[in-house]
């Protein structure tokens, strides 16, 4: 059987991103909108209830627009944009995320696609409240670098486009000082987390690729954990997976930096356990592209599991 599956905002980079990974699969058709008719809602309302699946790449407002022109029971919808990750009777399209997780997704219409730094702030947080390691009211600090191209065509216009206005020859910045991030809600409730996290993103002069890290006083934690307990937990609750993988202690401790690049044009997850079991204090971090696991390839996935496709297609 053959699905057809509409990307509405298909120029976009994740669009972009997404159609160049379903290109070529003789499991799916890809269906496009005349350029002329984007704007036609009627017209979109017609190709989004006549498709098996849609991936929103839009803007929140544009996104909830899309979804109120669906009234095809039977459509599934993928939104990439922020505007349901937290809404009710949407699914958050984390596989890995819980056990019961694969099979909510394979079970809904409605599936809300996890944000880049999301899915490597829960990597890593889940797994260890889960299991009672980490208490949900923890004060927790999320640290954060990605590639330019998560901001979308505006910020890759500042790092990329001398003759732009908004042109910045800086090679790091921070930003969202004010930490009311639309990321900040998405973490506390899909981690289960009781408190607030402070979440530091920061950008740097490359396009793609991303570094998220998660330091923790293990002193402050209940039980006494080590690094090894950490990891342990980690280990166990990803162990068979594809996509998301736990570096041996020893691979961690041999490192001596860590590339954000070097995951890139993939849909893997690294997580790793570093710190000082002498001096209490543990620092977790997640290696993924942004454009990868922390977008398009999780959408891909995403669609192959709403469709009752093989998980890796396409990946």
């Amino acid at each position: 059987m053959v699905h057809t599956v509409f990307i509405d905002g298909e120029a976009g980079t994740t669009g972009l991103q997404i159609r160049e990974r379903l290109a070529g699969r003789r499991d799916l058709d890809l269906v496009s909108i005349a350029p002329e008719k984007r704007k036609d809602a009627g017209a979109r309302a017609d190709l989004l209830n006549a498709v098996d699946a849609v991936i929103l790449c839009l803007p929140d407002d544009a996104a909830k627009e899309a979804v109120s022109l669906v009234s095809n029971p039977a459509v599934r919808i993928i939104d990439a944009s922020t505007a349901h990750r937290t809404a009710p009777g949407w699914v958050y399209g984390f596989a890995e995320l819980a056990d019961e997780q694969r099979a909510a997704i394979a079970g809904t219409t409605r599936l809300s696609n996890p944000g880049c730094y999301p899915t490597g702030m829960l990597g890593l947080v889940r797994p260890l409240v889960d299991a009672g390691i980490l208490p949900a009211d923890t004060p927790l600090s999320v640290n954060a670098v990605s590639g330019y191209s998560g901001g979308g065509k505006a910020m890759i216009a500042e790092f990329e486009d001398e003759t732009s206005p908004s042109f910045t020859p800086v090679a790091f910045r921070i930003y969202a000082m004010g930490l009311e991030h639309k990321h900040v809600a998405e973490m506390q409730q899909h981690g289960r987390l009781a408190r607030r996290p402070i979440f530091a993103p920061s950008v740097g002069r490359y396009a793609q690729g991303m570094i998220v890290e998660v330091p923790l006083h293990l002193d402050l934690l209940p039980g006494a954990p080590t690094l090894a307990h950490l990891h342990e937990a980690l280990a166990d609750h990803y162990a068979g997976e594809r996509f998301v993988e736990v570096a041996s202690p020893e691979e961690a401790a041999a490192l001596k930096t860590l590339d954000p690049e070097g995951l890139n044009d993939t849909n893997r997850l690294r997580l790793f356990v570093f710190g000082s079991d002498r001096g209490r204090q543990a620092r977790l971090v997640a290696l993924l592209d942004n454009l990868g696991k922390g977008a398009s390839g999780a959408a891909v996935q995403n669609l192959n599991l709403m469709l009752g496709l093989d998980e890796t297609a396409g990946l």
